[in-house]
């Protein structure tokens, strides 16, 4: 996990810095946050192997659902609804302008592009499990 084990791990420690001035039940409390974390990141990873095994791309889990609406509505707002109007004005109609999305969608993408990114930037790194 790029981001997640070691941030918390951080972020407890601080806190146990003002409650725990021993340095042995401190490093006993560090070792107790690192493995819950760590059991926490494992029941994740198990669910996700779970939703993976299925071999419909369309029921494997909500990861491919949102990574399929937001093609389709990509494909609907910058081909399928121009190529509509084109045609209908080349046919010699005027068909009305069909609604257009709202900057969500861009938003949408960039976050899952992103997390994307940081995946293969994992990878790179050689920390991708």
């Amino acid at each position: 996990m790029s981001f997640g084990i070691d941030d918390a791990i951080a972020a407890g420690m601080k806190v146990l810095d003002k409650f725990i001035p021993d340095p042995e039940a401190k490093a006993k409390a560090e070792t107790a946050l690192r493995d819950s974390l760590l059991s926490w990141d494992k029941a994740q990873s198990d669910v996700n192997a779970v939703e993976a095994a299925n071999a419909n791309v369309f029921v494997s889990g909500w990861r491919p659902f949102i990574g399929w609406t937001c093609g389709l509505a990509l494909a609907y707002q910058f081909v399928l609804s121009p190529i509509f109007v084109w045609v209908g004005l080349c046919a010699g109609f005027h068909p009305p302008v069909p609604p257009k999305l709202d900057d969500t969608l861009w938003q949408l993408v960039f976050a899952m592009l992103g997390m994307g990114g940081l995946r293969t930037l994992e990878k790179l790194k050689g920390v991708a499990r």
